[in-house]
């Protein structure tokens, strides 16, 4: 199936019902159909749809507008330095180019502001082109962890595969709405946009996160579901625990009646901000849902019911769920082959504008490393390229950082492995404390001796202010250790 469906499935079946919050009127079914097709009027001519800026109320616009005329919609990282983000821009040579008003005058070359284009000045009727299902909807480039970003493509077929395999259309309330957080060029700001106007329900837009205008819009606009990265629940939890201190009214909860579901994803999330999340929203599900670019968002999921009996259970094996990616789709295939992940599904791309990097059997390599355990969950070691090989052993450096996270100490944690030349690699954790705790390398190194192993235990110890991650909450290893001064590097 192609994207434009979803344009006559939202413009019929939620007519009346408001999809859209915006300053002005709400957005029912209907006009989002209208402004869709009215959009695409404007694209004739045009090989993509750049959009470079902050959440937009609208922003659904111009992704099904492109749908319609059958173009890529193509969401840009704004905040990289210019040069990098017209970079992106450039590889995109006959695109409408949008932007909202802060990113407009940083970007070389023609560009439209969004608010302007949302008027429309070519109103003519859309005339239904030919659609394919296997062009491209969604260009997203990789956050470049470890190296440039790849342009990562979605066809239709993909994108409408994880719809139809794991949302049902409708299945929302008239008084359910999203809270959508996460940027507009990573894929869960793709998903999240799609899956909730397919379930019919409504979207509010932070044009940018701050922890404590999240938990203001989420009683304002009676949100019932949201997303969050874990650096946004970890801040979260930080603006929670302060207020409650001031405000006994809270009953020490978040104070958000509202809120059914909260999910988060993206990155690893410290077991111990989980665990408090859990208590400062006790009426809300929480969801843990792993996916990536390449497979056109989740692929796995730990519901609400998982959560509880992890944490509830005296079983370690049980317990031990609360720190998985939960269990893999029933759409989605799943094998590990020396310990790396691959999937196989309709929902699965596995493709850049290089070309397909799937196998001849139709596998992609997640380049992820993890296990399944008796009961099916999939557990997250960590990136392949990641593993510190001392002495011929094969380390994990996730093993490490989730027994230094469990230190009330410890904010973050990185370990990382440079190298060698007795060893090959030796392990540094480099750690960030909350703020006025204290505790020494000597405590923690002990403390990691004790539930791991010798072998397991960072010769180093190194303390920073801050670790370096992107806007969406991935830890940028190479960064870490680029920064570390010799003779660690």
């Amino acid at each position: 199936m192609h994207l434009a469906s979803l344009v006559d499935m939202v413009e019929s079946g939620f007519e009346d019902r408001v999809l859209l919050v915006t300053a002005d009127d709400p957005v029912t079914g209907r006009q989002l159909g209208q402004l869709a097709r009215r959009g695409a009027s404007t694209l004739r001519g045009y090989d993509a749809v750049v959009y470079a800026g902050e959440n937009h109320p609208l922003l659904p616009v111009a992704l099904l507008a492109a749908a319609c005329a059958g173009v890529p919609f193509v969401p840009v990282n704004y905040r990289l330095e210019d040069a990098q983000l017209n970079g992106l821009i450039a590889r995109h040579a006959n695109a409408l180019v949008l932007a909202d008003d802060k990113t407009v005058e940083r970007i070389v070359g023609s560009v439209t502001a969004f608010d302007e284009w949302l008027a429309f000045p070519g109103e003519a009727p859309f005339n239904d082109a030919p659609l394919n299902e296997d062009d491209v909807a969604v260009v997203l480039y990789t956050s470049g962890t470890t190296a440039e970003p790849k342009a990562a493509l979605l066809r239709h077929r993909h994108l409408m595969a994880y719809l139809l395999g794991s949302v049902e259309f409708g299945s929302a309330d008239e008084d359910e709405a999203m809270l959508v957080a996460v940027p507009p060029y990573h894929i869960a700001g793709i998903a999240n946009m799609l899956s909730n106007l397919f379930a019919g329900r409504r979207l509010v837009y932070l044009r940018s996160f701050e922890p404590q205008l999240w938990l203001d819009t989420v009683r304002a606009e009676r949100i019932t579901n949201a997303m969050v990265v874990p650096t946004m629940l970890s801040r979260i939890v930080d603006v929670v625990n302060d207020t409650a201190l001031n405000d006994m009214a809270l009953n020490d909860t978040a104070g958000v009646p509202s809120l059914r579901t909260l999910s988060y994803g993206g990155a690893k999330v410290s077991e111990r901000v989980l665990i408090e999340a859990l208590r400062l929203f006790p009426d809300t599900g929480f969801v843990n849902a792993y996916g990536l670019t390449e497979t056109a968002s989740t692929i796995a999921v730990l519901g609400p019911e998982d959560h509880r009996a992890a944490v509830e259970s005296a079983d370690p094996g049980v317990r031990r769920r609360l720190s998985s990616a939960g269990q893999v789709l029933p759409t989605v295939e799943i094998e590990i082959r020396d310990g790396i992940i691959f999937l196989r599904g309709e929902q699965v791309a596995g493709e850049y504008a290089t070309g397909s990097v799937l196998d001849s059997d139709g596998w992609f390599c997640t380049r992820d490393s993890g296990w399944v355990d008796a009961g099916g969950y999939l557990f997250i070691d960590g990136r392949d390229d990641d593993t510190i090989i001392r002495g011929g052993e094969n380390i994990a450096p996730a093993e490490i950082e989730q027994v230094l996270l469990a230190h009330l100490a410890v904010a973050e944690a990185c370990v990382v492995g440079p190298p060698d030349d007795e060893w090959g690699q030796r392990i540094v954790a480099v750690v960030v404390l909350r703020d006025g705790a204290s505790v020494t390398a000597d405590e923690l190194r002990d403390r990691v001796r004790a539930e791991l192993r010798s072998s397991k235990t960072p010769e180093e110890i190194v303390f920073r202010s801050e670790l370096p991650h992107t806007e969406t909450g991935k830890l940028l290893r190479r960064i870490v250790l680029q920064q570390l001064e010799p003779p660690f590097r």
